[in-house]
């Protein structure tokens, strides 16, 4: 198996609501017919999916879908863009969990829930620099 996540799908409740708040963050949609919303991401597609079409499409009811269990990253290329993007998603209807702040190993970083409460943690590691011409993440840099 070769390591790649190709596609992430967030189940939401309202489409229009979830694709406004990414829409609001500046990201490029992809039209589909297939009742999916898809940004096109650096190697990968964020997807937003009905939640309750989601549930049916794996088997299950929606209440076992879980949630919170898990953050999506976004990492900055400098310090000071951690609130800059903190800021953005909260105009665009994200909820605050933490503000933008050092960490004890030498980051900075945030987290906010979208509209759906998916979590985003928006942050610096400056152990990881993003690859200078597309900022492609590798853990611990790499690139340079």
């Amino acid at each position: 198996m070769e390591h790649r996540i190709s596609l992430i799908t967030l189940g939401v409740i309202d489409m229009d609501r979830s694709a406004a708040f990414y829409d609001a963050l500046g990201w490029s949609r992809v039209d589909t017919e297939d009742g999916v919303i898809a940004y096109d991401l650096l190697g990968q597609t964020l997807g937003l999916y009905p939640l309750d079409s989601l549930a049916e499409d794996i088997g299950i009811p929606v209440a076992e879908l879980g949630a919170g269990r898990s953050t999506l990253g976004y990492n900055c290329r400098e310090k000071l863009q951690v609130a800059e993007v903190m800021s953005a998603a909260e105009q665009a209807g994200a909820r605050i969990l933490k503000a933008a702040t050092g960490v004890f190993w030498g980051g900075h970083h945030g987290y906010f829930a979208d509209p759906d409460g998916h979590i985003w943690e928006i942050a610096h590691n400056p152990f990881s620099p993003l690859r200078a011409e597309d900022g492609a993440f590798r853990w611990n840099g790499g690139y340079e």
